[in-house]
């Protein structure tokens, strides 16, 4: 047995017309997040953290922005295919922690629905996934409401 962690980060732009989707939950709000697929940047950032401690590269290179396959692909799919290629080669998620970095909607109202399906995803149990929420404080593309930030830690057991 051997305890990897990996970290994740992603972030995507607030734009018009567009769902807002964080953990595969999609919240209520005015805008959504501007990307290829879903642009969940909670899930990208989990799935990026996974990959790192696997050691097998990054969401670009498993699931790619040019590929038309994954135009508005649903991201916490990807992420069920992602565990369950990383356990084929004897690697699998023990734990997740989480923060979403946006100044709104409130994260508080949807938290337990998000843990609920990272948990799904990851094949985890829901006292294994954490998500926690902070504001830009008016600082930054975050601060001014501009774009979503979310940034994901997760360890492994690898065989």
């Amino acid at each position: 047995m051997s305890i990897r962690a990996g970290i994740g980060w992603d972030s995507h732009r607030l734009e018009a017309g567009r769902r807002l989707i964080l953990g595969g939950i999609d919240l209520e709000h005015d805008r959504g997040l501007s990307g290829h697929s879903d642009a969940d940047v909670l899930t990208h950032a989990v799935m990026d953290a996974l990959l790192g401690a696997a050691g097998c590269g990054d969401i670009g290179q498993w699931f790619p922005d040019t590929d038309a396959r994954y135009k508005d692909a649903d991201s916490i799919a990807l992420m069920r295919v992602l565990v369950a290629e990383l356990e084929a080669r004897g690697v699998r998620p023990t734990h997740c922690d989480t923060t979403v970095v946006m100044e709104r909607p409130k994260l508080a109202p949807h938290r337990d629905a998000i843990r609920e399906s990272l948990a799904g995803g990851l094949k985890l149990p829901f006292e294994s996934v954490n998500v926690k929420a902070s504001t830009g404080e008016g600082l930054g593309f975050v601060g001014r409401a501009e774009g979503v930030a979310a940034l994901a830690i997760v360890t492994v057991d690898a065989a």
